[in-house]
């Protein structure tokens, strides 16, 4: 397990996985700040975070510094500032608890099932479908922000991109169990 720790910890310092960490310090930070009450000031803070995300990938390829810590925790990243944003509009009574519910749960499984895999070795790589949840998720969320206007203009497209957000994330979560059981089978038969 110590082996497996040193390489997702090796060559952690580059500007893709700082990026990461600097989202991971946001999240505390919009959370205090949403909660003190000022969801505009709180949504600049969300903005500021989603923002590192595209850039983060996108310097990773373009860099070329792929690392295990990065698709371990830039995933992470996006799951707890998407969940904390969503509980947090939730609490406001904002977004509708029954989808923080189902987004809660299914990110327990998704983060259970990345520990199961690190400890077999394996880390399973975002999947598409995941991608276009959080791109719906980050939409959503920034329009949640604008929901009284938009439902006085009798529009609730917030509404309907978390809805697809949701769907989008449950079937990331199958196709990521997918490619996680043919790693694991692939593993199991070269050793």
């Amino acid at each position: 397990m110590k082996e497996r720790l040193n390489k997702l910890f090796a060559n952690v310092w580059n500007i893709p996985n700082v990026l990461t960490m600097i989202r991971l310090a946001l999240i505390p930070l919009f959370a205090v700040i949403h909660r003190a009450g000022y969801p505009k000031q709180a949504l600049v803070v969300f903005c500021a975070a989603s923002l590192t995300d595209a850039l983060d990938g996108f310097l990773a390829r373009k860099l070329n510094q792929i690392t295990d810590f990065g698709k371990l925790f830039d995933p992470l990243a996006d799951k707890l500032m998407v969940l904390t944003a969503l509980f947090c509009q939730g609490k406001a009574g904002v977004l509708p608890r029954s989808a923080v519910l189902i987004v809660l749960g299914k990110e327990v499984c998704m983060v259970a099932g990345a520990m199961f895999m690190l400890g077999k070795g394996v880390v399973v790589s975002a999947n598409y479908f995941g991608k276009a949840a959080t791109v719906c998720f980050i939409l959503s969320l920034i329009l949640s922000f604008f929901h009284e206007e938009m439902a006085a203009w009798g529009y609730r497209v917030d509404l309907i991109l978390l809805w697809i957000s949701v769907g989008l994330s449950l079937l990331a979560m199958g196709v990521y169990a997918v490619q996680a059981w043919r790693q694991l089978r692939k593993k199991g038969e070269t050793t």
